[in-house]
């Protein structure tokens, strides 16, 4: 059963995806038809072609979206974090979710029913626009991040996956960018469809050549241009 939203959630996620480009009218309808929900770590919160019902905004915690490659593996094709949306497709009809989410971690957050939804659709032409323009845009990152595991190298992979993380969720620290969420290597090597050995491989390497320094699921990423060259195959 879900609960209500605590009060300081409107406040605490003004900015957050998808909210922060609404009027305040739309802002306060939609936390109105919002409920709380919460995921343990593990969990699934729905598979891909399941029927979409919700849409969801995380509050704290990490999902990972996976869909199966050509070779039949499954490959992370995004990580959901604390202030982003996943699920949009629940406000077209008879849709489907393209991708299967399960929480990395516990994970907090906000959903809307694709009942709740309707009305406010109706009400808000231009929320409807924010959502498919932002289902449109993941879409494209799911269909990139596939491409990328089928047709580029290993290194190539590895390196954009870092720098994408990088762009996502990166803060500056002295000397680099550090990607501001745990990332151990096997998820990476999930996140680049390719193997453990393969990443830790790649890494040490790369921590040799001074482009990044690694931790226990801490990366920081020491040299962009360089990791760039890679990622773009450039000698």
């Amino acid at each position: 059963m879900h609960e209500a939203l605590p009060a300081a959630w409107p406040d605490l996620l003004a900015s957050a995806e998808l909210i922060g480009d609404l009027a305040v009218e739309e802002r306060a309808a939609l936390w109105t038809a919002a409920r709380r929900g919460a995921a343990p770590r593990g969990s699934v919160l729905f598979a891909a072609g399941d029927e979409a019902r919700h849409l969801y905004l995380i509050v704290s915690g990490r999902i990972k979206l996976l869909r199966g490659n050509s070779d039949g593996q499954e490959v992370i094709v995004r990580l959901i974090g604390s202030g982003e949306v996943l699920g949009g497709v629940a406000v077209l009809p008879r849709s489907l979710y393209p991708a299967t989410a399960v929480a990395l971690d516990d994970v907090d957050m906000a959903i809307w029913s694709r009942d709740a939804l309707a009305p406010l659709l109706e009400q808000y032409p231009r929320l409807t626009t924010a959502i498919l323009a932002l289902v449109t845009r993941r879409m494209g990152e799911v269909q990139s991040q596939l491409q990328d595991v089928a047709t580029e190298r290993v290194a190539r992979r590895v390196a954009r996956a870092l720098l994408r993380l990088a762009g996502q969720l990166g803060r500056k620290e002295d000397g680099g960018i550090l990607i501001d969420l745990p990332l151990s290597r096997q998820t990476l090597a999930e996140l680049t469809g390719t193997t453990l050995f393969t990443v830790s491989r790649l890494l040490s390497g790369w921590e040799a050549e001074g482009l990044v320094e690694v931790g226990r699921e801490r990366v920081v990423i020491r040299a962009p241009h360089g990791l760039a060259r890679i990622a773009e195959d450039l000698p």
